[in-house]
Formats: C-alpha cells, sequence, structure tokens
C-alpha cells in the first residue's frame, strides 16, 4: 500500500482506472434527439437508459409506449371494478 509521504509520482503507476460507462457497454437514448449515444453523453432529462445494446437503446420508445398502453388497460380494468 503506497504511503501518503510517498510522492504522487511514485503512486502513480500504481493508480487502477477508473471505469467509465462507456466502457461498461451502457447505451442511451436521448430523448431530444432520438440519437443512441454510448455513456452518459447528454443530462439526465434527455437520456433514457442505460441499455445493454445499441439495438435495445433504438427500442426504447417502442418498448415505452406498450408499456404505457399495458397500464392504461390495467387502468380501465381496475377503475371498472370499483
Amino acid at each position: 500500500m503506497a504511503s501518503v509521504n510517498e510522492p504522487a509520482e511514485d503512486r502513480e503507476d500504481r493508480i487502477e482506472k477508473v471505469t467509465k460507462p462507456h466502457d461498461l457497454g451502457e447505451f442511451y437514448l436521448n430523448t431530444r434527439t432520438g440519437e443512441i449515444e454510448e455513456g452518459k453523453v447528454s443530462g439526465s432529462l434527455n437520456r433514457m437508459g442505460p441499455y445493454p445494446s445499441r439495438e435495445a437503446a433504438a427500442e426504447a420508445y417502442e418498448k415505452a409506449a406498450n408499456r404505457n398502453e399495458a397500464w392504461d388497460e390495467a387502468d380501465k380494468a381496475w377503475n371498472a371494478d370499483e
């Protein structure tokens, strides 16, 4: 373990690199532009994800629309039972 008294240049070769999201293969859908981005390029207000692949990110809107439709149907069924 490096001592805090060691000069930084002596410790630098032992410092582990931090893995960034794009190194992990995370993809996001930019909801403003419709573009697929690798890593957290856009702000969180304009981003859906993460997704494991570009293809999964490209299908994000369709999946969200299908889920919303299913939830709307479930709400209608729930309210009809009251």
